[in-house]
């Protein structure tokens, strides 16, 4: 009785190169024999030298499949009707998907098993069988992308003198033990796939935009730009105590900071959303995508409790110097409000987490009087822009200030154009 083909079982007349996607489709379903020497309607062919045929079969697949699938394959020679054969026996793999090495992870170079047939896996296909094999901890299971380049990290490393070659990228886990860029070096490369997304806002709602902002690339150069992008709109007001120069600022630098690094580093990555900022004319708020790690609640992490959904990542940062220390970040937040008289706080929903940083009132230029006091007390002579630098203000805000002083007969004004200067008026106690 002759074999017939099944979802199992595939005969080949002669060693071809479809023999790869036979193979790699056998090793990504549910495993199977193929026989070499015998004809598509079972009839036996035989070999006239099956010794060369599976030293070559051997040959290609190692050189041809990834990751190594020879632990996975039997090969021997068998004789049917007096005719030798080579059969090659495959289970179903437990480093799928499996490939061609020169194709790659991607469904031109993935094969599943379809009845009789073989087919090119889907995206999803490829994606749920890394899960089924790597588990569902998102940093350590590979990325679906493997042409990555590291171009932006390497420069942020290059700068905190730390090495950032093969052997480092694979003790932090952005590669794997057999060469795969893991899910935690997609976010490292500049192909990374989420981004920051930063909006500002005429009032206090989300009606009328200023300006939009998105940035792309490694995670850590998106944290550099998004922060820089937060400096640029944190307005800042400075005083004199004494020697002593005081600053106050909009939001906190140090609360933006941590902010945004606990976002990065916290948020669930298996959602493909960005992180978003709305910046408000009274509050600046951010979203990240993702709320708390099972089991946790506001209360512990409050006081310090730290869970990270991304411990390699929190790691990685923390070598950075990026997080000083472990479960403090919220705690550092609310410390640095501590001076003002408004106070940061936190929402927590199914799939989000959102920090809002309330907005510090600035002091108009009449309330800069004690800081203007402390100049006039020092300085019995300055120019426009000797205060616009003490004070911090803009030109405009100083020649109002100037303006005012002038009216009360406090300075006067000595020389014209750009060598005009002023002078204190002394008055007797």
């Amino acid at each position: 009785m002759k074999m017939k083909e099944s979802p199992t079982l595939e005969f080949k007349r002669e060693l071809t190169d479809a023999i790869k996607r036979e193979i790699i489709a056998f090793a990504n379903t549910q495993g199977g024999e193929l026989y070499i020497g015998v004809d598509d309607d079972g009839t036996v062919i035989g070999l006239e030298n099956a010794d060369k045929v599976l030293e070559s079969a051997s040959s290609m697949l190692h050189d041809s499949i990834q990751p190594d699938i020879l632990v996975h394959i039997f090969l021997e020679i068998v004789e049917f009707e007096s005719k030798e054969v080579v059969k090659i026996s495959v289970s179903r793999g437990t480093r799928r998907p499996y490939h061609l090495k020169a194709k790659g992870m991607k469904p031109s170079g993935v094969f599943i098993r379809y009845g009789t047939s073989v087919t090119n896996a889907s995206e999803e296909n490829i994606r749920q069988m890394i899960i089924e094999s790597d588990g569902t901890n998102y940093e350590t299971m590979r990325s679906l992308h493997q042409e990555l380049t590291f171009t932006e990290a390497e420069a942020i490393f290059k700068d905190q003198n730390l090495k950032f070659g093969p052997e480092q990228m694979r003790t932090l886990g952005l590669v794997t033990e057999d060469g795969y860029f893991t899910n935690l070096g997609l976010l490292f490369s500049d192909q990374c796939e989420h981004t920051i997304k930063c909006a500002r806002y005429l009032g206090n709602d989300k009606l009328e935009f200023q300006d939009r902002k998105e940035f792309s690339g490694s995670i850590l150069s998106q944290v550099e730009a998004a922060y820089e992008y937060l400096s640029l709109n944190n307005a800042k007001s400075a005083h004199f105590e004494g020697l002593k120069r005081i600053e106050i600022e909009s939001y906190p630098s140090y609360a933006l900071r941590e902010a945004l690094v606990n976002a990065i580093t916290h948020r669930d990555y298996s959602f493909s959303g960005s992180i978003l900022i709305h910046l408000f004319q009274e509050r600046l708020e951010l979203v990240s995508v993702g709320g708390l790690v099972k089991g946790l609640t506001v209360e512990d992490i409050e006081l310090g409790i730290s869970q990270s959904r991304n411990p390699k990542l929190a790691n990685v940062l923390y070598r950075l110097k990026w997080i000083e220390s472990y479960g403090t970040g919220l705690q550092r937040i609310k410390e640095s409000y501590k001076q003002s008289a408004v106070a940061p706080y936190w929402t927590v929903g199914p799939n989000a987490f959102v920090v809002t940083l309330p907005k510090t009132v600035l002091p108009t230029p009449h309330e800069d009087n004690e800081a203007i006091t402390d100049w006039l007390a020092q300085n019995q002579e300055f120019t426009t822009r000797e205060l616009e630098t003490y004070l911090n203000k803009s030109k405009a805000t100083v020649r109002k200030i100037i303006e005012e002083l002038l009216h009360s007969g406090q300075i006067i004004r000595v020389g014209s154009g750009p060598q005009t200067r002023y002078q204190i008026i002394q008055r007797q106690n």
